[in-house]
């Protein structure tokens, strides 16, 4: 029986090499993006199924998930990609900007647990994995509104990781530097006059299946070029004076 995996943000980028990857080893995709032809063409390419739709709306990854049973019948794996960059400035708030930036890069995550949840259970388990990046672990101030949006489900992960796993559910986080994805097609120049390298988009999605397939509830790969994906740890925090230090934490 084959995989069934959905991917958010699987016109391009990132989503479009983990369908890519996870069709050629025999899996069978649903892609979710904005962009219905670039969807649909991904779609073709590894012949799965598409739909056209916002993540930051609630019901849009309940019916990419009723899309995927009622196609293939049955999900197995999630990968809650898509995502955008902020460009709001906090020195010239732009509301609409900043909504919707939280609405794809945060309630889309929520919203896309949510509506997988239920579903892996009926088919016995399975694995979710969230595209972060290292502004859901350091500081980037090119960006404070994004690197909000990225530690908030980093935390997520972090906090849903054992609830889930009491399900047989698994989820994790990718958490990759800069990548070649249209995601940074307007400063890409300046990364290659610097010298900078870039990530590819099948570096981080190489990261990903590693990611579906990790031991322990909550990992958090980091991917940077040049260097196999390492789970990222926490340093743990003091506790209470006469009590136990809380544990390290993934």
């Amino acid at each position: 029986m084959s995989t069934v995996a959905l991917i958010t943000g699987g016109a391009s980028g990132i989503g479009a090499a983990v369908a890519r990857r996870l069709s050629s080893g025999g899996a069978r995709c649903v892609l979710v993006d904005r962009d219905a032809a670039g969807a649909e063409r991904v779609a073709k390419e590894v012949g799965g199924v598409w739909m056209a739709a916002d993540v930051s709306d609630p019901d849009a990854t309940r019916k990419a998930v009723a899309l995927a049973e009622e196609t293939y019948g049955r999900l197995d794996l999630v990968h809650l990609n898509a995502g955008i960059s902020s460009g709001v400035d906090v020195a010239d708030f732009d509301l609409e900007r900043y909504r919707k930036t939280v609405g794809i890069n945060v309630d889309g995550v929520v919203f896309g647990v949510e509506a997988a949840v239920p579903a892996l259970r009926r088919h016995g388990g399975g694995a979710i994995v969230v595209t972060a990046s290292l502004a859901g672990l350091v500081a980037f101030d090119g960006d404070p509104i994004y690197t909000m949006t990225k530690h908030a489900v980093v935390g997520l992960v972090r906090g849903l990781a054992v609830p889930l796993s009491e399900m047989g559910i698994r989820i994790g986080a990718v958490c990759p530097g800069f990548t070649d994805t249209p995601l940074v097609a307007d400063i890409r120049d300046m990364f290659v006059g610097a010298g900078f390298p870039l990530l590819t988009a099948e570096d981080v999605a190489a990261a990903v299946e590693s990611a579906f397939y990790a031991e322990e509830p909550g990992t958090l790969l980091v991917v940077q070029p040049g260097r196999q994906p390492v789970p990222y740890r926490y340093a743990g925090v003091p506790g209470p004076v006469g009590g136990e230090t809380p544990p390290s934490s993934r």
